[in-house]
């Protein structure tokens, strides 16, 4: 597939994520790894639901240097290093969902622990409801290099896979393509809104 057509899939992949109110105002930030180079990444302040091919701007992997001048997202260190640390990461897609910040509150462990859930197998390489999936949780940090450096040595000592949260802001998640990172964000937004409910039934 032509670098094109994945931007392409990635400008649908925005406006069917905008549609969905899962980057509610200005939020979120999406890419596209171009080479082991580069990435494309989207400007910073711009409904996602409404992105187009240009707003996406070339960002070195390595220094964040940005050519054009452009401002990208904020959180930009947060894409580089998932392209540095996954090789095989082709697109990453960062949401703000209101499933996703409340169980990052809710969740008071290292990690948030999905098992017994059929869906769990729209996870690249799940095959059972019996497998436990852990979603790495980080506390949110303003500071993206210290919080880039914390979520590097997580993963250096114990598998990163699918996605992280941050408390209180929202999913980081990743695929081999734009199509998978698709993929697992919304298998990842239905477990998550499965999980809540089962804890606030489990109140009653």
């Amino acid at each position: 597939m032509t670098q094109c057509a994945q931007l392409d899939q990635l400008v649908a992949a925005c406006h069917w994520i905008g549609e969905r109110g899962w980057a509610p105002a200005t939020g979120g930030n999406m890419s596209l790894r171009q080479d082991e180079q580069t990435c494309l990444l989207s400007t910073s302040g711009k409904d996602k639901g409404s992105l187009t091919p240009d707003d996406f701007i070339q960002v070195e992997i390595a220094t964040h240097r940005v050519p054009s001048g452009r401002k990208p997202s904020a959180e930009t260190g947060l894409h580089t290093l998932i392209y540095r640390l996954f090789p095989d990461a082709g697109a990453v897609l960062h949401t703000h969902t209101v499933n996703s910040t409340v169980l990052s509150r809710v969740e008071q462990g290292a990690a948030l622990v999905l098992q017994g859930y059929e869906m769990q197998k729209t996870l690249s390489g799940q095959h059972s409801h019996l497998d436990r999936v852990a979603i790495a949780l980080f506390d949110n940090d303003q500071d993206i290099d210290a919080l880039a450096r914390r979520i590097e040595r997580f993963a250096a000592a114990q598998p990163l896979r699918y996605g992280f949260l941050l408390r209180g802001h929202g999913l980081t998640c990743w695929g081999k393509d734009v199509n998978e990172a698709r993929r697992h964000l919304e298998g990842l937004e239905f477990l998550f809104q499965c999980e809540l409910q089962r804890r606030l039934l489990e109140k009653l």
